[in-house]
């Protein structure tokens, strides 16, 4: 068991008084208000230390707020470090104004523009979205990476051209796991992984497996892959709440990770757990 308070790098949290989430009209099981106490209490008997939130996919244009809106929980709640916040990326260099604006609220480490729902695979590589995630560095702002395995084509093609951005991968980029898919998603890690400004976060693993009838021997050559790929300096846990709660609880996903790494140093577990978090979000 993993005995240190830890850095959970994918926190969703949701206020249904004041934002519309259309998606939820599709997970009725998400879509209530999910607060810093719940997952508390999801987590238990584990300590979470610092948290990072990940921006929840709320109606346009209701994205500003939200960040500004964590913001104000970050202000009562000292655990939460960092916020990973929403911007249509894709309106170009026109967008540093917003930048301009998410640099008044200290708690915005990152940005994410989610990319798994665009049908159109030439989306991130688009001059305008380009353009905008370039500003990034100048904000000292990472990109987090959100897509399907069949996406990775132009995503890593994306990263290329934007060397001087630091990006992370959520969810090991979701491959197929419930129907036991490795290829290409495996060939797409490791392409992947061979850019040296990607890491990698290891979360959202349950979810993309059967939600009812997943085990651990199941999920180990997807961590193991990742981990091979990246190695302990470029991962980072992540709890993916409450969307995790879809296949299981919290501390589930917790013990999968705990005993795939049984065999790694104490040091690599507190550098996936904790200190790689804190340090790719300056937490």
């Amino acid at each position: 068991m993993i005995d240190f308070p830890i850095t959970d790098t994918h926190v969703h949290l949701l206020d249904t008084s004041k934002f519309k989430y259309g998606w939820a009209s599709g997970a009725p099981k998400l879509g209530r208000d999910w607060t810093i106490h719940d997952l508390e209490a999801a987590a238990k008997p584990y300590v979470i230390e610092n948290m990072v939130f990940v921006e929840v996919d709320v109606d346009y244009p209701q994205h500003m707020d939200e960040a500004g809106w964590v913001q104000q929980l970050a202000g009562s709640d000292s655990r939460l470090k960092g916020c990973v916040a929403s911007l249509p990326l894709e309106q170009g260099a026109a967008l540093e104004a917003d930048l301009e604006k998410l640099s008044g609220f200290p708690v915005v480490r990152g940005i994410r523009r989610l990319i798994q729902n665009k049908t159109d695979p030439e989306f991130v590589l688009r001059p305008d979205f380009i353009a905008a995630t370039k500003l990034l560095p100048k904000f000292n702002y990472t990109f987090d990476i959100c897509i399907y395995h069949h996406q990775f084509g132009n995503v890593i093609e994306f990263v290329r051209r934007c060397p001087e951005v630091s990006f992370i991968l959520d969810h090991i980029g979701k491959p197929g796991i419930r129907d036991g898919m490795m290829e290409p998603w495996k060939r797409h890690i490791r392409e992947l992984s061979e850019l040296p400004n990607v890491m990698c976060k290891l979360s959202g693993v349950t979810t993309e497996a059967d939600h009812e009838n997943w085990n651990h021997d199941q999920l180990r050559p997807y961590i193991d892959h990742v981990i091979d790929s990246f190695g302990f300096n470029r991962i980072m846990y992540g709890g993916d709440w409450p969307v995790a709660e879809l296949a299981g609880k919290y501390t589930d996903w917790i013990g999968v990770l705990d005993w795939a790494t049984a065999g790694c140093t104490p040091e690599e577990k507190r550098k996936l757990f904790r200190d790689n978090g804190i340090q790719a979000y300056r937490l």
